[in-house]
């Protein structure tokens, strides 16, 4: 318990909650809903209790609640006004919350208890979609602006892929469908960044489709051992870091050339790497999509 964060700075508060450092100080000169402790130079410092208590604020406020309003409940009375709304249906963004509370202070039962609520009316496909990949793209955000450290953002990536391989692991047991078909899912050179490529084998695997998981920093290489073993290939990759974007068109122009010559093959990518990519230049065999959803809509 001693590695708790007790301290935020306003930006820290501002990254986390969404709520503005404009508004934020207007809130507390207005409402008195906050009461930062303040440095020797007149800086503002939050407690991590003041954070918890934002966070709720920020939640009662994105569900209708006014300020105002806000303003005049009891420290009980907002965690009960929470509970309230959470109950109602709305409950991914009090999850989202609880879950960032978990990710710093690096509490896993925290995590779990979260997570074991939400399973209790949403299958594991609707949390992935609705809270765990808006809470990633989030945490990726605020590791980048330094509100939160690589040792927050490895907590929460290992816990939500322990949950995607869990829900993997209970599907290998089912015979594929048909079984001729073969997904092969694997990142490229230096690419480490496999929590969408789980998914994506969790999603193909659920749906009765034989997949082979090859996972992180795959050269290009190695895969053509692949077409000696299989005569319908299917290779999806994600390209988060890796290759940089000048790269970019040379290696699907080199993956084109070495691994779809053979007439069942073809490559399906992702990634925010790809987004300015001209799709007009692709060779046939290659789709590019835009979401994890798009992609599973077409399989």
């Amino acid at each position: 318990m001693n590695n708790i964060r007790i301290n935020f700075s306003i930006k820290d508060l501002e990254n986390l909650t969404g709520i503005k450092a404009h508004t934020i100080r207007i809130w507390e000169k207005r409402y008195n809903l906050l009461n930062p402790n303040r440095t020797d130079t007149n800086i503002r410092n939050y407690s991590l209790t003041s954070f918890q208590k934002l966070l709720n604020i920020s939640y009662l406020n994105n569900n209708g609640l006014k300020i105002s309003k806000i303003a005049n409940l009891k420290e009980e009375e907002i965690l009960i006004k929470v509970r309230e709304i959470a109950s109602r249906g709305k409950v991914e963004d009090h999850a989202i919350n609880a879950l960032k509370m978990a990710m710093i202070n690096f509490d896993q039962v925290l995590f779990y208890n979260t997570y074991n609520h939400l399973l209790e009316n949403k299958s594991f496909s609707d949390i992935f979609y609705t809270v765990f990949l808006p809470l990633l793209n989030e945490i990726g955000l605020l590791w980048q602006t330094n509100t939160i450290t690589p040792a927050h953002e490895h907590f929460l990536s290992i816990h939500v892929k322990q949950k995607i391989l869990i829900n993997i692991e209970r599907l290998q047991i089912l015979e594929p469908k048909p079984a001729s078909k073969t997904y092969v899912l694997f990142l490229p050179d230096n690419e480490i960044h496999d929590i969408g490529l789980l998914f994506i084998n969790y999603q193909l695997r659920s749906k009765g489709y034989h997949t082979i998981f090859l996972g992180e920093s795959v050269p290009m290489g190695s895969l053509t051992d692949l077409l000696e073993f299989f005569e319908d290939i299917t290779f999806v990759s994600y390209f988060t870091v890796y290759p940089s974007e000048q790269d970019i068109p040379d290696y699907i122009n080199q993956f084109n050339e070495l691994l779809l010559k053979k007439e069942n093959t073809k490559l399906l990518l992702l990634g925010k790497k790809l987004t300015d990519l001209n799709i007009q230049d692709l060779p046939e065999k290659i789709s590019i999509f835009n979401s994890i959803e798009n992609l599973v809509k077409e399989l």
